[in-house]
């Protein structure tokens, strides 16, 4: 375990936890100048896009349970690894949480009950969406995530726009998922919230593990059989330079 990969996967996933959820939570709906489905969907690509530039090159900047078990399933990356960069993520989504909750509790209306962009479905869906519209949505959705992911850090796609287009896809899948779930599709960012939440919050947090991670590993195995030639093993969101 490299303790500087696993403190980089803390504060990416502190990141993208902090500002997405952060959104979600203070800006979405604020009087006058709610920055709506749209913004927060936005939020969450930029908080990748930022990331992986920032800390790529330092730990793959998976942030995310289901891309470390989708890039590990199509062999990607050492499946050793997963529990130290798991847990370095799902920490990082906590304290994210604790200090987003610290600071919204700020705010005369602030109401946890209100859901603190914790995912839900049922009732707790934005869209009253019930669980098995959830849950494929919540597979799917991953899926092309991790689609994604694998073809723009390939050996042979494009040097350093893989996450432009990580993020750009992660805010599409956003905009499609929001009204369903308030997506997920990244265990460790809907655990924080869920887990403040607490009751309902916490009985369907199972749902936004296994749906992502099932959805990330059929992302992986799909582009590995689309695609013509296995890539090199590739850790990190952003692709290695290509041989001279």
């Amino acid at each position: 375990m490299d303790i500087r990969k696993c403190a980089a996967e803390a504060v990416g996933t502190f990141w993208l936890t902090f500002a997405g959820c952060g959104c979600a939570v203070v800006a979405a709906a604020f009087p006058e100048v709610g920055i709506g489905l749209v913004g927060v969907s936005l939020a969450f690509g930029l908080t990748v896009v930022t990331m992986a530039y920032a800390i790529g090159h330092i730990s793959g900047c998976h942030l995310n349970p289901a891309v470390t078990c989708g890039l590990t399933a199509r062999g990607r990356f050492p499946a050793r690894e997963i529990p130290p960069h798991v847990m370095s993520q799902v920490v990082g989504g906590l304290v994210a949480a604790a200090l987003l909750c610290v600071i919204a509790s700020g705010a005369p209306v602030f109401d946890l009950a209100k859901g603190f962009a914790a995912n839900g479905y049922g009732e707790h869906s934005p869209g009253r969406y019930g669980l098995m519209s959830c849950l494929v949505a919540e597979v799917v959705l991953t899926m092309m995530f991790l689609f994604v992911i694998m073809g723009t850090t390939h050996g042979k796609a494009p040097v350093g726009f893989a996450p432009l287009a990580i993020g750009l896809c992660l805010t599409l899948v956003h905009l499609v998922g929001i009204p369903i779930t308030s997506l997920s599709v990244n265990p460790a960012h809907s655990t924080g919230p869920a887990l403040f939440v607490g009751g309902w919050a916490i009985a369907q947090l199972w749902l936004f593990w296994i749906a992502p991670v099932l959805g990330g590993v059929l992302g992986g195995i799909l582009y590995h059989w689309i695609s013509k030639q296995p890539s090199a093993q590739v850790t990190s969101l952003t692709p290695p330079a290509p041989a001279e």
